[in-house]
């Protein structure tokens, strides 16, 4: 594609914690516009440092962040970056910090100056949209663990992002939430990256995937028969199957 194209290039990325060998180590990646990326790996293998670095919630140990064309360095930069992606995190709770489930959804909008009047349009639209109208006046730590996502999911669509990042939205859903939310991922028009550890859900949500393992990224390419006795990609990194049955 063309480089115009390229929403988020990551060239020789390295991080670590303080005391901790290297999470990151020179990992390379690129997001196109119009891509839907999986990332499927172990846990530790750094996919939420990974998601942490792009927003600038981390800053790497080295290399080069590229973000819509800039070089991307420094606070500023990074709080424009954050208006354009929307970074869904692996713990509900940790986006939720109103009293209501409005009040949360409301926020961004207002604290990028939209009006009172504006944002209620935009809230009750993203509400609507994850058809969750009906908790806008519920206490967020009261929703149950579907709810939360479902909540945690609209203040981000709220923001009306170009690029969207969701760490692991799957995890600890039921069956039945999870289908939600690969029905509302499907019908959105962004690019995007989402981990998680089933690659059914990834194979349903994403147009490719990839490997993380050891602080890198690796393209599957390949289809590789694995001790669930089936074929699909990714199936030589670790991963959870879901069916019915867990619901």
């Amino acid at each position: 594609m063309e480089s115009n194209n390229t929403l988020i290039r990551l060239e020789d990325i390295s991080f670590a914690y303080p005391g901790d060998g290297f999470v990151l180590d020179k990992l390379n990646f690129s997001l196109t516009r119009g891509e839907r990326v999986g990332l499927i790996g172990p846990n530790g293998c750094g996919k939420t440092t990974l998601f942490y670095i792009i927003m600038g919630l981390l800053k790497p140990t080295s290399g080069r962040i590229e973000i819509f064309g800039n070089t991307i360095c420094g606070e500023k930069a990074f709080r424009s970056v954050r208006e354009k992606i929307g970074l869904l995190f692996q713990d509900s709770d940790d986006q939720l910090f109103s009293p209501t489930v409005i009040e949360d959804v409301a926020f961004g909008p207002l604290n990028i100056g939209k009006s009172p009047k504006e944002t209620l349009l935009i809230v009750r639209d993203t509400l609507n949209k994850l058809d969750i109208a009906g908790l806008e006046g519920r206490v967020t730590y009261k929703l149950s663990g579907g709810e939360k996502r479902l909540a945690a999911l609209a203040t981000v669509l709220a923001m009306k992002p170009e690029i969207l990042i969701l760490d692991e939205p799957d995890s600890g859903l039921d069956s039945q939430t999870t289908e939600r939310i690969i029905d509302v991922l499907n019908n959105l028009n962004l690019s995007c990256i989402i981990t998680s550890h089933d690659i059914d859900f990834l194979s349903k949500t994403t147009t490719k995937t990839y490997g993380m393992e050891k602080g890198r990224i690796y393209l599957e390419e390949e289809a590789i028969p694995h001790t669930h006795m089936h074929i699909h990609k990714g199936g030589k990194y670790p991963h959870e199957h879901k069916d019915d049955l867990d619901a």
